[in-house]
């Protein structure tokens, strides 16, 4: 049985992620392939902690947020990523681990050893794109959707999470610059695809 590819998009909110997965579903299911799309902290018991307390403006404490978010994982992957994967689909995810490597690395936990407790039971991405935009510009597009600002959503707490992104180096991490046009970043992430996938791409379906 062939397995699915498990794509992650990661950045600050007002990069653009969920725009991009919708157009590289687009892509896929044009040639072909079964997609599943998903996100994260999820709405389930342990993600609408973390969310609830970061709307209110009053965060929870990182060691309660790292716990809740790798209950919120433990659920993900065993309901639906790894049920997906197995039937070949292509996940594409808004925020994954990476996401708690940066914004609970950002409030003091430990990066590395948050990777390991994730690697621990969740599956590493095929590739994961990080969307790097300036912090100002990423608040300035929330600003204009008239999206009220959470507690994650603060300037230099986003600077912050921005040089932990940059800092990564796993071997199926892209940095993608997308303060262009959206077409511009959709064709810098599908050249990733086709470069890196490319031995796999008529083997999956």
């Amino acid at each position: 049985m062939e397995r699915g590819k498990l794509i992650v998009f990661e950045g600050v909110d007002g990069t653009g992620k969920s725009t991009q997965i919708d157009l590289l579903k687009l892509y896929l299911a044009e040639r072909g392939k079964k997609v599943v799309t998903s996100f994260e902290p999820t709405h389930g018991e342990w993600g609408m902690r973390v969310r609830a307390a970061a709307v209110s403006g009053k965060r929870l404490s990182v060691q309660d947020e790292v716990e809740c978010l790798l209950r919120d994982r433990r659920e993900h992957v065993k309901r639906l990523i790894l049920p997906a994967l197995a039937e070949n689909n292509w996940v594409l995810l808004d925020r994954y681990y990476p996401s708690m490597m940066a914004y609970q690395g950002a409030t003091g936990g430990d990066v590395a050893e948050i990777r390991r407790l994730n690697e621990i039971f969740a599956p590493a991405p095929d590739l994961a794109f990080w969307l790097d935009i300036p912090v100002q510009e990423a608040l300035r597009r929330i600003q204009n959707r008239g999206q009220k600002k959470d507690a994650f959503e603060q300037a230099d707490f986003l600077q912050a999470v921005a040089r932990i992104y940059g800092a990564m180096d796993m071997p199926w991490w892209r940095r993608i610059p997308a303060n262009g046009e959206i077409a511009e970043t959709q064709a810098l992430i599908r050249c990733e695809i086709t470069m890196c996938l490319e031995p796999l791409w008529a083997g999956s379906n």
